[in-house]
């Protein structure tokens, strides 16, 4: 089965179809950092709009290189979390296609799609396993007992890590997209005179919160002023340092309470290389291992989507009727996907 999958739920606009006998892959993706640069962060506007010009010749682009249209079997488009009237531009192409095709239809929670991407990999996590999600707009470590029993053990109460590294960096004056500028200034160092709080570390418990430490970094920086080159590098250095200890730290608390040996690092943050490395020396010392998507498969991106969608449509879930895109919507809602 072919299932085209479409992603629209913020910044990047991903179109993709899944193979379920092959695992083979078509995929286009189109990100908007250009778009919103001026800005300094995406504004939802313009970002529905991007959505609604570039999606149309992408899944046309798509559907020429694996054949024509009659060759997907059916659809899945991300009907939340995320912006609203992003969320909008996807799901209408998806019901207007399902529509005009005849075909079954399904509307995948964007987070399962994230949990889900390091299945894309050839070394794949069994069940059961503790899930890291880090984005820009989720931090939370997620008991995965299977497709669908997800049990949200801790989550930020504050900032996500994307969230406060992007924030962190516009008190840099890095540009936008602040996050992976800053990662890269914090990686042109080995060393810092400064040592920023791990936020929740000395208590019990698997919640996050970040916009402490970001208040730690906007003090220094206002102490310092004007900030040199070499000290940015020293405080994004410390910065990173940081929230990598704090991620670090309790992913070994969440593993040490399940039991379970493996642990799943998924979202636009599991891109950073420090996190991978700390992450998975930790994980060693622990007798567990780390499992993480491909790169292309951190950021929000079609494939996942439509491999997702198509674990739960080849178990015969489908919509049967309109639904409306959910803005917010709890991972723990979703129902279990019984598999053999």
């Amino acid at each position: 089965m072919k299932v085209l999958g479409i992603e629209s739920s913020c910044d990047e606009t991903g179109i993709a179809v899944y193979d379920t006998e092959s695992g083979q892959i078509w995929q286009r993706l189109y990100s908007q950092i250009e778009k919103h640069r001026e800005y300094g962060g995406v504004v939802p506007e313009l970002a529905s709009r991007d959505h609604v010009v570039k999606a149309p010749p992408m899944l046309v682009d798509i559907l020429a290189e694996i054949g024509t249209i009659d060759d997907i079997d059916a659809i899945a488009y991300t009907r939340g979390p995320g912006l609203i009237g992003a969320l909008m531009v996807g799901a209408n192409l998806a019901r207007g296609l399902a529509w005009a095709l005849d075909k079954p239809l399904l509307g995948v929670h964007h987070m399962e799609g994230h949990l889900l991407a390091p299945m894309l990999a050839e070394e794949q996590p069994e069940f059961p396993f503790v899930a890291l999600l880090v984005s820009g707009g989720h931090t939370m470590l997620v008991d995965v007992s299977a497709i669908g029993s997800y049990r949200i053990l801790g989550e930020t109460l504050d900032d996500a890590v994307g969230e406060a590294f992007d924030k962190t960096a516009k008190l840099l004056g890095l540009p936008y997209p602040g996050g992976p500028e800053l990662a890269r200034l914090a990686d042109s160092v080995t060393e810092s005179r400064f040592e920023f709080p791990r936020p929740m570390t000395n208590r019990p418990g698997l919640e996050f919160s970040f916009s402490g430490l970001k208040t730690a970094v906007l003090n220094v920086v206002r102490e310092h002023e004007p900030v040199s080159e070499s000290l940015r590098a020293e405080i994004a250095h410390a910065f990173q340092l940081a929230v990598v200890d704090t991620l670090r730290i309790k992913c070994r608390r969440a593993l040490a309470e399940t039991g379970y040996q493996s642990l799943v690092i998924a979202g636009g943050v599991g891109a950073n290389r420090y996190l991978r490395q700390e992450l998975d020396k930790s994980t060693r010392k622990q007798g567990a291992r780390l499992y993480f998507p491909a790169l292309e498969y951190c950021t929000d991106n079609g494939a996942m989507i439509a491999y997702a969608g198509a674990l739960r449509l080849l178990q015969g879930q489908c919509d049967e009727t309109v639904n409306d895109v959910l803005p917010r919507w709890s991972l723990e809602s979703l129902p279990l996907l019984q598999i053999s």
